[in-house]
């Protein structure tokens, strides 16, 4: 996860000590002392100077209180932990503004005087409140930790989860998630974001139909380009068929080459790693004995937990359960498929093709999380026009993207598609970009709507995504942005 991070008030005491140098000042000036204990800021308001007499004093002094600015309590041992959970950490500064020679240089020195770790510095103009935003968007920022109003609320207007530091001079708004120092800051990321499980590594596989249309290609392009966050163990074949006089085999070997197509294209090494899956649906296949199969199998076992990333027909995670029940204390199931609750049926592809097979996967007791298609994958809804600002000429993989978006060959030319199959790569990245909630796992009818229980077995079922997010985090890794 990515931290952003201001300084001034945030890491460093700057209000303390401005606040003990104009008492100081004001001694040697009239000697009036505080004529405004709760003034809008101490700049403004708190003291019986001129504003020529403030800024004179302002300006002559920032730099040189900058460097005695000490960090707050634990400011610097927190920062570390969140580090050393395996968070990347922005320090974002609104000191790009005239008031030091040199406020690069004087921020790194100052960082590196007190030990304060960081992957990337950002300075920006303080006075412009949408600059912040802007980085945070640009970098991809999961959190920020800021003091000042205006920017709290830019930044939340913006979709960036925010924590406003409390400080003496910005309590006028209450509609924040406030923190006042930064044990509970670290106990609020810890315990809200589970930093652990976002950022360590995870066993996946993933079984795709990546044939049959265009988004399982992006799919497998994000998921390779996601190797700081996947051990990629396999990737199996998933049957699928439309009325197009193709054959599952047929099309099992068409996605076999497709994905080492693009494995090839990211040079990902694809021996023993691609596995052809069922040549038929649950009730009709006698294959259990399949490559894929015995793969998702052998890896469940070698592992203490297994993903599977599931984005088509899900008969071979259904065969593999059918013929080793006991994997369903070692793999999680992450699916795309079925309608929200809010409709009424689930005459969806990946659903509809395999009923069986849902129904077995759901009844196993596996750990299963649902990502469904209408009302929440179908967010992730984008143009040729926008793929083609992003990735057109990036690379060979990226115009192959786009050209099959465009025309995927199965459903003719379409400037707009939904992308869905990306979002069970994207939850796994992070699943502080979804929504979700636990519930009984229904029934399957034999029209394939749900019937909803009370007292099965809990699963997982998404009903929110962050397609900003998401499309973000996609573009940058496959882009290069």
């Amino acid at each position: 996860m990515r931290i952003g991070i201001d300084i001034d008030n945030v890491i460093a005491n700057f209000n303390d000590t401005l606040l003990k140098e104009y008492l100081k000042h004001d001694k040697e000036l009239r000697n009036t002392g505080i004529i405004n204990e709760n003034p809008e800021y101490i700049r403004n308001g708190m003291f019986d100077w001129s504003d020529e007499e403030e800024k004179s004093f302002y300006s002559a002094n920032i730099e040189k209180f900058a460097k005695s600015f000490k960090p707050l309590e634990d400011a610097t041992y927190y920062i570390q932990k969140l580090k050393d959970d395996g968070n990347e950490i922005y320090i974002i500064s609104g000191r790009n503004n005239g008031d030091y020679t040199d406020a690069f240089k004087l921020t790194t020195d100052w960082l590196s005087n007190y030990n304060i770790i960081y992957d990337k510095l950002i300075l920006t103009n303080v006075y412009d409140r949408h600059a912040k935003s802007q980085e945070c968007l640009k970098y991809n920022i999961d959190i920020m930790i800021e003091d000042s109003i205006s920017i709290c609320l830019d930044l939340i207007k913006s979709g960036i989860k925010v924590y406003t530091m409390n400080t003496r001079y910005n309590q006028k708004e209450d509609c924040f998630d406030r923190v006042s120092n930064w044990k509970e800051i670290y106990e609020k990321i810890s315990s809200n974001y589970n930093t652990e499980n976002i950022n360590k590594k995870v066993n996946v596989i993933l079984d795709t139909d990546i044939y049959n249309e265009c988004d399982d290609q992006f799919a497998l392009a994000y998921l390779l380009n996601s190797q700081d966050r996947f051990n990629i163990e396999a990737i199996t074949v998933a049957p699928f068929h439309h009325d197009n006089n193709i054959s599952i085999e047929e099309g099992t070997e068409k996605s076999y080459n497709e994905v080492i197509k693009i494995c090839n294209w990211l040079s990902f090494k694809t021996e023993n790693k691609v596995f052809r899956g069922a040549l038929d649906y649950f009730e009709e296949s006698n294959q259990e004995n399949n490559d894929a199969v015995n793969k998702i199998i052998e890896i469940a076992h070698k592992n203490d937990k297994t993903y599977i990333l599931a984005i088509g027909a899900i008969t071979n995670i259904a065969l593999a359960i059918k013929k080793d029940s006991k994997i369903i204390d070692k793999i999680e199931v992450i699916w795309l498929g079925g309608n929200s609750f809010l409709s009424g049926n689930n005459k969806e592809f990946n659903f509809r093709q395999d009923v069986p097979a849902v129904r077995t996967v759901f009844e196993s007791k596996v750990a299963l999380t649902i990502i469904p298609c209408k009302n929440v994958a179908s967010n992730l809804s984008t143009s040729i026009y926008e793929l083609e600002h992003f990735l057109k000429g990036k690379s060979e993989l990226c115009d192959y993207l786009c050209q099959r978006f465009y025309n995927d060959g199965v459903h003719g030319i379409q400037e707009r598609r939904v992308i869905w199959d990306i979002s069970t790569i994207a939850y796994l990245i992070n699943k502080n970009w979804f929504e979700t909630i636990k519930t009984s796992c229904p029934n399957i009818n034999d029209d394939t709507s749900y019937e909803f229980t009370s007292n099965n077995h809990l699963i997982t079922v998404v009903n929110y995504l962050n397609s900003k997010k998401i499309f973000e985090d996609l573009f940058k890794k496959l882009g290069g942005l």
